[in-house]
């Protein structure tokens, strides 16, 4: 019999989640297996069998320094609402919050999905072709969908990259998936900076009390650079500063003309002053017909404006003419990363007399 819990006030004001009773089983409701899909600072995610129904699903443990129950409960309600209940098929699927007997761990309970697009993308073999583009339009339709429903839901997840993606069914569909860092349109402000460095948003870096869901749409366009260039990601910063620079060194540093607001940050009046930056934009540079058409050029370039007002929106994004047909996605499969071995070459002996 499943129990119920109320979410804590402290989360909840977090949060800007609305006060909702959430039901809690228990961990021997499943079967844990030795199979351990993820690990992390965050804590482990393992493969599980329901016993009564043999579904196959993934369980989440958070480490006791990441919140404990309050932070289970907050990721659950956040996953939940993004999913939409099955809805949203390009968020992993939510089954539910267990308990271990006795105890107040608390476990996530989720759709079983695949490996991580970081990792598939990291398995290529060296010197492989770049993903062809009607591959890479599928993909980030996919994203697109799923971040344009979760932001509708107004969660922002503030941690969008490759090793939040996850790849399943026949590597034909796409998942955003750790709801660990999201937070509420509604939240209180100031947001503080939130996610991984090389994938943050220029306004985030720059500690914007009000950032929204553009710092989504920001990932994702570095998403979609990484999945052209076969994994390499487009900005590797060591700091804020440093992916800063990284940032201005492609796309050209702003000005009052393309972002007013920017020319009053420190950055801008102390930082920048004692630095050779760069000017132009340069992303077509990196990213020439060759590599991507003129109108996936067009939706990379939105997708990557610093400045987050002219910067296209989820929703923007796939009215697009690039997204006009998309086809189905394809992904290469583990049979297609395995490398060919050379052929084995005869010796030649060679006796000295």
């Amino acid at each position: 019999m499943a129990a119920c819990c109320v979410e804590p006030a402290a989360a909840r004001s977090h949060s800007g989640l609305k006060r909702r009773r959430v039901a809690v089983g228990s961990t021997e409701q499943y079967e844990e297996t030795a199979c351990r899909l993820g690990k992390g600072s965050f804590g482990a995610v393992v493969k599980a069998r329901h016993r009564e129904t043999g579904r196959i699903v993934a369980i989440k443990r958070l480490g006791a320094e990441h919140g404990g129950p309050e932070a289970a409960l907050r990721e659950a309600r956040f996953l939940e609402d993004a999913s939409g209940g099955g809805a949203n098929p390009f968020v992993v699927g939510f089954h539910g919050v267990v308990r271990a007997p006795g105890t107040f761990d608390l476990r996530l309970v989720m759709e079983c999905v695949g490996p991580s697009l970081h990792d598939l993308l990291r398995k290529r073999p060296r010197g492989s072709p770049p993903l062809p583009e009607a591959t890479v339009r599928a993909a980030m339709w996919q994203l697109l969908t799923g971040a344009e429903k979760m932001h509708a839901a107004r969660i922002v997840h503030r941690d969008i990259k490759p090793q939040n993606i996850l790849v399943g069914e026949g590597h034909t569909v796409v998942k955003i998936c750790d709801f660990g860092l999201a937070m509420s349109t509604d939240d209180p402000q100031p947001h503080g900076p939130a996610g991984t460095l090389w994938y943050m948003a220029p306004e985030m870096l720059l500690e914007k009390p009000d950032y929204d869901t553009q710092v989504d749409v920001w990932s994702l366009g570095c998403v979609m650079a990484e999945l052209i260039n076969n994994g390499t990601p487009l900005f590797e910063g060591f700091y804020d500063q440093g992916q800063l620079c990284a940032i201005f060194d492609v796309l050209g540093a702003p000005d009052d003309s393309t972002w007013p607001w920017f020319s009053d940050t420190a950055f801008a009046t102390v930082v920048m002053p004692e630095l050779d930056v760069q000017r132009e934009n340069r992303l077509r540079e990196l990213f020439p017909e060759t590599k991507l058409s003129k109108q996936g050029f067009e939706v990379l370039s939105g997708l990557l404006t610093c400045n987050p007002d002219k910067r296209l929106t989820a929703a923007a994004a796939l009215r697009h003419p690039w997204f006009a047909k998309v086809d189905a996605l394809e992904l290469p499969k583990k049979v297609d990363l395995l490398l060919r071995l050379p052929k084995r070459q005869r010796m030649h002996a060679v006796c000295v007399t």
